[in-house]
Formats: C-alpha cells, structure tokens, sequence
C-alpha cells in the first residue's frame, strides 16, 4: 500500500496502470511518482500547464501530471474529473 508523506490534495479514485507502461516503468518509479501527483507536485510540466492544474483542483477538471524514470523514459498520471480514477500511462499509450 502506498505510504504518502504528505497529505493528498485529492483522492485518487482507482489506481490503474497500462499494460504498457507496467512493462516498461519499475514499482518505485510508479509509486514516487503517484506520490508526487497525489500531493501535486506535477512533476515536468511547463508554468502554464501547473497552473492549469490548480485551477483544476479547485474546479474539479482533470488532472495530469507528467515524469521521467531515471533512464528518460517519460510518462504520464491522469486524474479523471470525478476522482473516480487514476491511470498510470506511456504518452503513446494515450
């Protein structure tokens, strides 16, 4: 079960990962990562799309955040409107 350091700034809803990406992307890198997004740190994003996220947590849009495993394999965690669920996926994934 994943340990936050930090409260969340939102529910996660169901953790989901891509067949894909759970092949290419390691258990820590995953976890780290969704830890991060959970307390919205959104990881790579430019200064417009951070912002965007913000105003999403207030407004309840979806939210994406977007990270690099140590290798550069770069990768995304999306957040549904609804909170329902959160998916762990490779860009091309998408």
């Amino acid at each position: 079960m994943l340990q936050l350091e930090s409260a969340p700034k939102f529910p996660p809803g169901r953790v989901v990962i891509t067949d894909h990406a759970a092949e290419e992307l390691s258990r820590e890198e995953v976890a780290r990562a969704l830890e991060r997004h959970l307390r919205g740190d959104w990881g790579d994003l430019e200064a417009p799309n951070r912002r965007e996220n913000e105003r999403a947590l207030l407004q309840g849009c979806r939210l994406l955040s977007a990270y690099s495993t140590r290798t550069g394999l770069r990768f995304w965690i999306i957040t549904e409107p609804d909170r329902s669920a959160t998916t762990i996926l490779l860009p091309e994934d998408y």
